[in-house]
Formats: structure tokens, sequence, C-alpha cells
């Protein structure tokens, strides 16, 4: 992610490392031949790309302008919706840490730079990536410490640290959502030349098949579904998340040996399922067995703490075809992911496509794909693209540049009917490098404004009760100062504070555990509302 990032073993510039989804470069990637798109399908793209333009006020979207808006009457103006995530992969210290080794003052100081960008830049979330590989950059009891920390798996942070909890309390500090992103089945990268024995590879090394030069867990044995839940559950139990994230690769993508497709290695698997009565096809069996680890995943994430979001960010194509113009790798067929299943079912909070094709790229076009992945959301979860913002970075034919960008969050707001809102970039390296004044530009332009993440009313849909604001003035240096009282700490996640002055309206959003707020100028008036975890908003409540 990009996600379920591919792992490469060595860095480059200008990104630490080429993306890992598609599992080939799309430089290289060969699609099959087709006939030309229909003059009606031609006209679809050219009409949603035109899309791209249209203020998205139009669309009941975030509308690109100042914090401070002059008001024309006393009401103040609505605070934009939407999700503004970033994903920081850590497999091969693709994000962070930038190299293994690193001492906990170090990992600590570029985690803190990475949030502080984030926050800079008005994103909303981090998406970070703590089980790369059945190891873990957590405190665990069940899977060893990461190699990507100190560069030997199982050895703990010296001095010792936490560094997921450590990055949920800094996110938290800044208003940020922190997403907790697990690989469910990958369980060795090629560049871990020692495991612990604590790893799966040796605890249990009949769970683990060769691959490639990867090894998997088997997904279709159940113990390895019930080793992930049990990772999850620990993970969701122990740390105060946002969200749980899993990403693209369910069974691997395809390796080949000499130009022909090795068969993933799970016959004795299948026929052990087969000789207790199973009666599935062997391509229906593993898509089976990938269903069940997603529904049992949202199912158990919500029975322990019914706020956090469960997200799935699958490869951006269900089947070559869907929609028409459509070609490209069949994941139904070579991941055994129904990803269109999962979301028409509800089973995710949030869903993720790997969108990461350019706006006119015919066959795999970034609106004509959003358009059809929101036709399947029948459950009105949240659709929240992925995008390939580190294509800025790039040299040669597949870069980027930040125009490409810009215009697919305007696509993405732009979207009629079921609507898409938000977007999550892979990957954070690039927002760090700030190719093409990709950082300037956000802001100047689509991320002028900072914004709530939406809603999520299928898990809660109780608004938090009123609470309350005094305005004072400070008694050593006058400065006006507003006091936020919350009803209850459990209700206030964020804070939503409207100041007035002569000049209009200021809209701040603040972290919830915030008390007070000093203005440089006393405001004529301030109201405040109260956001819980799920995006509720109280009633607004104004100063006396």
């Amino acid at each position: 992610m990009g996600l379920g990032t591919r792992y490469f073993s060595t860095k480059y510039s200008p990104l630490p490392v080429e993306p890992l989804t598609p599992p080939r470069s799309l430089a290289t990637l060969r699609f099959p031949r087709t006939r030309r798109m229909s003059p009606l399908r031609t006209i679809s793209v050219a009409l949603l790309a035109a899309l791209a333009i249209v203020p998205a006020v139009a669309c009941g979207q975030v509308t690109p302008s100042s914090t401070k808006t002059v008001a024309t009457d006393t009401a103040p103006p609505a605070v934009p919706r939407e999700f503004r995530g970033v994903w920081v992969a850590t497999v091969g210290n693709m994000d962070w840490p930038s190299k293994p080794g690193l001492s906990t003052d170090q990992q600590k100081a570029e985690l803190i730079a990475i949030l502080d960008k984030v926050s800079a830049l008005h994103l909303n979330a981090v998406v970070l990536q703590v089980r790369p590989a059945a190891d873990a950059l957590y405190r665990s009891s069940i899977e060893p410490w990461s190699d990507v920390l100190t560069g030997q798996m199982g050895r703990a942070p010296e001095p010792f640290y936490d560094p997921l909890a450590f990055a949920v309390e800094e996110a938290h500090k800044r208003g940020l959502e922190l997403h907790a992103w697990i690989n469910p089945y990958r369980s060795k990268v090629p560049t871990t030349k020692h495991v612990s024995a604590k790893h799966i590879s040796r605890t249990n090394p009949e769970l683990v098949r060769q691959y490639g030069p990867y090894q998997w867990m088997d997904p279709g044995d159940p113990a390895v579904r019930r080793r992930t839940l049990r990772v999850v559950l620990d993970i969701v139990r122990r740390y105060d998340i946002d969200g749980l994230h899993m990403d693209d690769y369910f069974y691997p993508y395809p390796e080949a040996r000499r130009g022909r497709e090795i068969e993933f290695p799970d016959a004795s698997t299948y026929r052990r399922y087969k000789r207790g009565g199973g009666t599935l096809s062997r391509a229906d069996w593993r898509r089976h067995n990938v269903d069940l680890l997603v529904e049992q995943l949202d199912d158990s994430i919500h029975a322990v703490k019914p706020w956090v979001k469960f997200g799935v960010s699958p490869f951006g194509i269900w089947r070559p075809g869907y929609p028409a113009s459509v070609r490209g790798l069949d994941q139904y067929e070579k991941l055994f992911a129904d990803a269109r299943k999962w979301l028409r079912e509800g089973w995710v909070d949030y869903f993720t496509p790997q969108l990461y094709w350019a706006i006119d790229r015919p066959e795999q076009s970034y609106p004509v794909l959003l358009a059809w992945w929101s036709e399947q959301n029948v459950k009105d979860r949240h659709l929240w693209p992925g995008n390939y913002t580190g294509k800025v970075a790039f040299t040669g034919p597949s870069a980027w540049r930040t125009d490409e960008v810009l215009q697919q969050i305007r696509v993405t707001r732009a979207l009629k009917g079921k609507p898409a809102t938000g977007n999550i970039h892979f990957s954070m390296s690039v927002f760090m490098q700030d190719p093409d004044s990709l950082d300037e530009r956000l802001l100047r332009d689509v991320y002028a404004e900072r914004a709530l993440i939406p809603a999520s009313p299928w898990l809660d849909d109780r608004a938090p009760a009123p609470p309350s604001v005094a305005l004072r003035s400070d008694g050593t240096s006058g400065a006006a100062v507003a006091d936020l009282t919350p009803a209850s700490t459990r209700d206030v996640w964020l804070w939503v504070v409207q100041s007035r002055t002569t000049n209009g309206w200021t809209t701040q959003i603040l972290p919830g555990t915030e008390r007070t707020l000093t203005f440089p100028t006393r405001p004529l008036e301030v109201r405040v509302r109260a956001v819980d975890r799920t995006g509720n908003e109280s009633k607004a409540v104004r100063s006396n």
C-alpha cells in the first residue's frame, strides 16, 4: 500500500521502495489485449474526469477554502467531512523507521516528524503497519518483535518502548486517528535471514508454506485463521486504536518459475478438507477461507470495541470486465479474494480499493473503477479509495505530476450516487520528500481546510451530550480564553470550536483532551460541539 506492500530488499531514490501492489510494476504488468472502448464508454470516462474540475461544494463534499470564512450572517460555516489517510509502511523500512537498528530516541523522533507532517497537511488519519510478516511492532506474547526495529527478529527496542502505544498516544495528541495495519497471511520476507524461536515458522512449521521467495501461512488451515483472530483481538483489546486495517495480500500474488505460474502448495490442506466432507472446488474453497476470516474479524472486533472501524484495502480490480472496459489482474481467481462480496455484505466499515492508476488510463481508469465500486456499496459503508500518490516521486514514464493527485481527489469528491468520502495515500515517504511541490499544493488547494472524519452510524448513531463553554479573560495576560467542559469524558474525542470576529468565522478542530483554548483577539461569539469516537456531533453550545 500501498498496501500489503510487496516487499523489496533495497531502497532507491526517490521512494524508499518500489511499491507493492500490484505485484508487478505497473510499467511491466501485461494486460490482455481487448477491443477499443465503445464511444459511450469513452464519453463516460471523459465525463467522470471532467467532474474533477467541478467545485466540490456542488456535490456536498469538502470545499477547498481558507479555514477562515467570512459569513454573511451569524451562522458558522459547515465543517467538512472527509477521511484523509496515509499508509505508513514498515516492511522493508519503507516509511518508518528509516533503517533497522536506530536508537529508541531516533525511532521516536522519526515517528513524531511523520505525525507532525500529517497534521500540518490537514490529513486526519494514519494507517500504521504493525504486523508486516507474522511479527510485531508492539509488545506481543504471540509473535516476535519485527526485525525492522532492531535488525534482529525477536529483539525488543532498547531502551524499551512500545512503538504502537507510542504511535497511538502521539497521534491522539494531534487529533489524528491511528489505524493498526496487519498483513493476515504473509509470514516471512526474503531479507529476513534469521527468524526468532517465537516465529510461526519455528513454533508451527506445519502451518507455513514456502511460495517463491516468501513464506505464507496457509489460509486453508483453520489454525491460521484462529491465530490471526487472536493477534487482531490482542491488538484491539490492549491498544486504543481507532481502526484495524487489512491489506491486499490474501492468497499470494502469483509467482512464476521458468515462465510458468507456480501453484500455491496447499494440496494437503485441501485433501484434508475434502476428507472431512467438504464439497467446494479448490478455488471456491480458497475464497471461502478468506471470506471466513473477513467476516469473523468484522464480528469479533466490534464485539470487543464497537467503535473501532474495520477496513480492508484490496487490489483495485475485482475481475476483468467489471466494468466492461477494465482489464488487469483477476483478484477473484488469482488472490481468491471476493472483495465485492465483502463490500456488498457490509463486512467492513470502510473499503479502500487500491486504485493505483491514472484518470486517463482507459483499461484501469480511476474514475471508472471508483464509480463501479460505488455501485457495489449497497450497505452504504465508507468508500475511501487508495491513491498511488508516491508516483509523484517517480522518474520516467510511470511518474505522475501533482496535478494527477489533485484531480483524483476532486474526482472522488464529485462522485454521484453513493459517494466516496475520502482517500488514503500510498505512502508517507512522498510527503516527507515533497516532490513537485506536492505538500504545498495540497494545502493550497484540496486540503486547505481541516476536516472531520465521516460518521459511522451503523456502529453508533447517538449524539454525545452537549458540552459547556465559558469565555473569560486570563488574569495575567488578559487574553481571551474559552474553557471547554464535556458532559462526559467518554463523549469527547474531538472538539469543534468556531469563533466569530468582525472578519468572520474561524473553525478549529482540537483533541478532546484539551480543556482550554486561547484566542489572539477576543471573539464576538464562540460555538462548541463535541465529537465522539464514531463521528457523531453534539448540539452546538454558545459561550456566555
